[in-house]
């Protein structure tokens, strides 16, 4: 349609340019690395305050 290639092509071709990813380097999608890594640090963080307050109450 109007000269262009189908998406699929155009996809492949734009996946083709970019470099090759390194092992264990990387997090593929991005806003799930945000929410994971907030997760992780709302945990820790709910962790410290636990024990901060079990040990001022005995």
């Amino acid at each position: 349609m109007f000269h262009r290639k189908p998406l699929e092509e155009r996809i492949a071709e734009r996946q083709a340019k970019l470099p090759l990813l390194k092992e264990g380097k990387h997090f593929e999608h991005g806003p799930a690395k945000f929410v994971f890594v907030a997760l992780l640090t709302a945990v820790a963080a709910m962790h410290l305050v636990g024990l901060a307050v079990v040990m001022h109450f005995t």
